[in-house]
């Protein structure tokens, strides 16, 4: 059976998450500086969005218009505050199944990459204890590009020396799996069926998920 060569983790939502520090964070911001609230269903649109785009998605849910400086304000603002909830994590804020799904990937030869759009990347895989588990990482500092277009998981093939067909993607987040789609790699969705629902396979979490299992499902 042929294997994949890379295995390329969105971090926020696959493996912490911390989808509810943006959330606290998002909230707060438009609560306290642009007078209307945000609910927990649209904080779902925001799911592997870059922080600039989240926070245009937020202003035209507001109907708020601000000059560009002002967003760069509210942005830098907003990061401030998750930057304080992300240092208060630990390594059991690490999602079921992840440490041991990385140990099984090791063992069997397959490379390890971090595709995300968090600039706040390695400051939380430092926190969590899983930093030098990843043989490269590609965060917001990298790209110039958010989900959905590819460019993160392209430039993680790139630096693990494979090419789009020998890496596997994983996401909790729709516009993730279309970057992964759209890079030419397979797709593990983590969350829900219905949601996921251009993913090759979707999971609820990686506990228990061995190579081969998951090579079979894939059609590697």
């Amino acid at each position: 059976m042929a294997q994949p060569k890379a295995f390329l983790f969105d971090l926020d939502g696959v493996i912490v998450d911390t989808a509810h520090f943006h959330y606290q964070a998002w909230r707060r911001l438009a609560n306290e500086k642009l007078g209307f609230d945000i609910s927990e269903e649209f904080n779902e649109s925001l799911k592997g969005v870059s922080r600039t785009e989240s926070l245009d998605r937020i202003l035209a849910h507001g109907n708020v218009a601000l000059n560009p400086a002002e967003k760069e304000a509210l942005a830098t603002l907003k990061n401030d505050w998750y930057v304080e909830l992300i240092n208060k994590m630990t390594p059991d804020d690490i999602l079921p199944g992840i440490n041991e799904f990385l140990a099984k990937t090791r063992l069997a030869g397959i490379k390890i990459g971090l595709g995300s759009v968090s600039k706040n990347a390695k400051p939380i895989l430092e926190r969590i204890g899983i930093l030098n588990a990843f043989d490269a990482i590609i965060d917001g500092t990298k790209i110039t590009k958010g989900k959905p277009d590819p460019e993160v998981f392209l430039k993680g093939a790139e630096e693990l020396g494979a090419s789009p067909d020998q890496c596997v993607v994983f996401e909790d987040a729709v516009a993730g799996i279309e970057a992964g789609r759209r890079a030419g790699m397979k797709t593990v969705g983590i969350g829900q069926p219905d949601i996921l629902t251009e993913a090759d396979v979707v999971l609820a979490n990686l506990n228990n998920l061995t190579i081969e299992d998951l090579q079979k499902a894939l059609h590697f």
